[in-house]
């Protein structure tokens, strides 16, 4: 878990970053790599589940009705709000004793390790899409990239079966992890 904890903190820190350059661009119905979500759509998934997902797993409690039905980005400091909850959460997976044993995800239970490894698709693969929707980069170190790969990997075919992915983005050439984790979920790396 200690490996996942370092990815899962450097893709909220890269999040973070994402978020607040978005900030200035107005969340409107701009359509976005995430198929079937407007930008708006898709930075309140990415901030209800990136951010107060992650804390309510680690802390075993569910995700509050009334966050589920927030519009995050009706709050001009949205970024900020975002990044302070990004950092509760990494802070509270970073007790050893989260990452064991198992988490009820509301869809039955699943380890601690494989709820951490989708919480880190969700933030970094969503932190990608606004990073693309809003002219920026998403950046992930050679490790944190890998491990990211490994996970959806694992769970491409899952995913797709529930429509959480869509179909391979077939790449030509060479491509770096993360590239090959993006087309592997779906989304296409190459610039637009």
């Amino acid at each position: 878990m200690n490996d996942a904890y370092g990815h899962m903190a450097e893709c909220a820190a890269e999040s973070a970053r994402v978020a607040r350059g978005a900030g200035a661009v107005p969340p409107v119905s701009t359509p976005t790599p995430c198929h079937g979500w407007d930008l708006r759509e898709l930075i309140n998934h990415w901030v209800l589940y990136s951010a107060h997902g992650l804390e309510h797993r680690a802390l075993r409690t569910p995700i509050p009705d009334e966050l589920t039905a927030r519009d995050f980005t009706a709050d001009a400091d949205w970024p900020e709000r975002y990044a302070a909850q990004l950092e509760r959460a990494v802070a509270a997976w970073s007790d050893p004793a989260v990452g064991e044993g198992v988490i009820d995800t509301g869809h039955g239970s699943t380890s601690a390790p494989d709820v951490a490894r989708m919480l880190i698709m969700e933030t970094a693969l969503h932190g990608w899409d606004v990073a693309r929707t809003t002219g920026q980069e998403y950046r992930l170190s050679g490790p944190a990239a890998a491990f990211l790969l490994e996970s959806v990997e694992g769970t491409a075919e899952l995913y797709r079966r529930h429509d959480g992915f869509a179909d391979e983005v077939v790449l030509p050439g060479e491509a770096s992890d993360f590239e090959r984790a993006l087309a592997l979920s779906g989304r296409d790396p190459r610039p637009a």
